[in-house]
């Protein structure tokens, strides 16, 4: 992601205006109606932002590997997020940049985590909550994916730990964080 450590994750159309004032390349769609997706992926490529696509947050389309080819064929996003392994798969065999993102809540979801990473061979693990270093550091020595954390983090200092711990790059819905962090 060319040393971009926030990637705006986009919940609103206002919000998305937004990012398209700053300097950021890339950025995260979360939360939107199917019938919105090739309007704003034509309006994101007009400013030059390269954004991911949240498979499992859209709304009026199920996830799984049809819905992503659908997605690969006629929105062309940069790339896509799922907890799907299906998804991944998919977006992979697509040539699209694919973001696995696991839920590490205890030591059981972790392993789970590992085995799923080795089956779908996803180009970045997203991490959440985005707020366990220890897990971070660990996810990553693991699997040997980069790995985006996301979830909870609500300041700079969580920010600043995430990436320490490892991270390269963190995901926020929070546009304050985005001004903090802009490039």
């Amino acid at each position: 992601m060319n040393g971009q450590r926030i990637l705006p994750a986009v919940r609103s159309m206002k919000d998305f205006d937004k990012l398209i004032k700053m300097n950021y390349e890339y950025g995260v769609f979360l939360d939107i109606h199917i019938g919105m997706l090739k309007s704003v992926y034509t309006y994101a490529n007009e400013h030059g932002k390269k954004m991911f696509l949240h498979v499992d947050l859209i709304q009026g389309l199920k996830s799984d590997e049809y819905a992503t080819e659908f997605l690969c064929q006629l929105v062309k996003p940069y790339g896509l997020i799922s907890t799907k392994s299906s998804v991944i798969t998919k977006a992979r065999q697509k040539g699209v940049v694919a973001i696995q993102r696991t839920f590490i809540i205890d030591s059981n979801a972790f392993e789970r985590s590992v085995q799923l990473v080795e089956k779908t061979n996803p180009d970045y693990i997203e991490v959440l909550p985005g707020v366990v270093p220890k897990v971070i550091a660990q996810l990553h020595e693991r699997t040997g994916k980069e790995i985006i954390a996301g979830g909870l983090i609500e300041n700079e200092t969580e920010v600043e730990a995430a990436l320490a711990a490892g991270a390269v790059a963190v995901t926020t819905s929070n546009v304050e964080l985005w001004r903090y962090f802009a490039p």
